[in-house]
C-alpha cells in the first residue's frame, strides 16, 4: 500500500500497481521482439540463400549446355 496522501489510497495504489506492471513487463516485451527480429533475419537469409543456389543452378546449367555445344561442334 502507498504511504497515506491527501488522494484516495486505491487510486495511488492502482496507479503504482500499473506503472509496476509496465516496468515487470518490459524486459520479456524486449526478448519477444529481440526474437521476432532474428526469425525475420533467419527467414530472409534462408530465402536468399535458395535464391542464390537457384541462379547458380542456373548457371551451371547454361555453361554445361555452352561445352556441349563446343563438344559437338568440334568435329
Amino acid at each position: 500500500m502507498a504511504f497515506p496522501t491527501a488522494i484516495n489510497s486505491q487510486i495511488t495504489d492502482s496507479v503504482t500497481q500499473s506503472n509496476v506492471e509496465v516496468l515487470a513487463s518490459a524486459p520479456s516485451t524486449a526478448l519477444a521482439m529481440l526474437y521476432e527480429t532474428v526469425a525475420s533475419s533467419l527467414g530472409l537469409a534462408s530465402q536468399n540463400v535458395v535464391s542464390t543456389q537457384q541462379n547458380v543452378n542456373t548457371l551451371a546449367q547454361a555453361v554445361t549446355t555452352k561445352c556441349v555445344e563446343k563438344l559437338l561442334a568440334a568435329k
